[in-house]
């Protein structure tokens, strides 16, 4: 039985990795709101309970866990055919009006309904960006790129989160065009508060090169206020804490948690060498912290403006730049309101209609377009 309001029946690939999660979840709540009845299938480690407790009970939304590979943790396509099996099993007993990816390899599998594919990361260009191209030239990888490049061709339609990571993608994957761009969205913008103390924050994998996390931890002896770094040591997740000089860990924390940190954290500092959109970035931003960004094009895209930047690979630059922040309340206070003004621009609300839209003309207008601003207005 159809679900009320558009009834569409959504089936919705995720990763419990990393931003993925947070992404599919939240939009998959706000779907189901709306009367779409959307699957959740996850591939790759499973997600811990305080994820699978964000879509508890969530009106409209079931999950399915597999224990199916990523892309990335099966670059040779070793289990490629179990995972078609598996999925297009998962698909016939569910029934779907269309297939939306979080990922790529999985959009070349043969399909009877509409795919979209939604590009959040790629092998390719992070190795690109962390210099490590030389690491991924093994034939297990050129497979792994025949993959991606198939799963794209594929899609009805894919879609990238920054107009920046779309042109990489299609440099890096020798598309001539193709690919809408739609702006992740948070759910609320809070603004700063008054609550804030002398505490810079930072978040994501530390086994993750990209993340440059090792930068922040590096510079922290030679800053004022203490910093947190937050997120997993390990692929296998970590909650342990362990203190440095003036910067601690504090493991992996559950969403809440972490949005907890930031309302309370006065700066908000990524070095990322890659981030295709940093949706802790925008997260942070409407928990009304400064921004202290590496100045890389996705950033910049988003955030010009509206954040302090700084060349990831210079820790003096770092440094100077988090002394400033520390040290400037005027300075700080003026990012911090233009981060959080910044941050409404990127609402749930327009990244959930311009989905809505995208999938209606996948389906012929089936999915009943929202009132409001028309589908160009709410894409990037």
């Amino acid at each position: 039985m159809r679900a009320a309001g558009s009834g569409i029946r959504l089936m919705m690939t995720t990763d419990a990795v990393g931003g993925v999660w947070v992404f599919a979840t939240t939009l998959a709540r706000s779907l189901g709101l709306a009367g779409f009845e959307v699957l959740l299938v996850t591939l790759g480690p499973r997600p811990t309970p305080a994820q699978t407790e964000m879509v508890r009970g969530c009106r409209g939304v079931s999950l399915v866990e597999t224990d199916l590979q990523l892309e990335w943790q099966d670059p040779a396509a070793a289990d490629v055919c179990r995972a078609a099996a598996v999925l297009a099993a998962i698909a016939d007993r569910f029934g779907p009006d269309l297939v939306h990816f979080n990922s790529f390899r999985e959009a070349m599998f043969h399909w009877k309904v509409p795919t979209i594919a939604v590009a959040h990361s790629c092998v390719n260009s992070w190795a690109a960006a962390c210099r490590e191209t030389d690491a991924f030239t093994g034939d297990e990888w050129k497979a792994y790129t025949v993959s991606v490049e198939a799963g794209l061709r594929n899609a009805d339609v894919w879609v990238a989160p920054t107009w920046a990571f779309r042109e990489q993608l299609l440099w890096q994957y020798g598309l001539c065009q193709g690919g809408e761009v739609i702006w992740n969205g948070v759910e609320s913008c809070r603004g700063p508060s008054a609550a804030k103390r002398p505490l810079v924050l930072s978040a994501g994998r530390l086994w993750d090169k990209a993340k440059n996390l090792s930068a922040v931890a590096s510079a922290a002896p030679s800053v004022e206020w203490p910093i947190k770094i937050a997120g997993s040591s390990e692929l296998k997740r970590t909650t342990s804490s362990t203190a440095l000089t003036n910067c601690e860990f504090v493991g992996e924390m559950s969403h809440a948690a972490l949005l907890g940190e930031m309302e309370s954290a006065s700066v908000f500092v990524s070095p990322a060498l890659y981030e295709p959109f940093g949706l802790s970035v925008l997260e942070a931003a409407s928990a009304g912290c400064a921004l202290l960004l590496s100045d890389i094009p996705t950033f910049r895209e988003l955030w010009d403006a509206a954040a302090a930047f700084f060349d990831p690979r210079d820790s003096d630059q770092l440094i100077a730049a988090l002394r400033t922040l520390c040290r400037d309340e005027v300075h700080r206070v003026r990012l911090q309101r233009a981060a959080a003004e910044r941050a409404q621009h990127y609402s749930l609300s327009k990244t959930v209609n311009a989905y809505r839209c995208l999938y209606a003309s996948l389906l012929g207008g089936a999915a009943g377009r929202l009132t409001g601003a028309p589908c160009g207005e709410m894409l990037a």
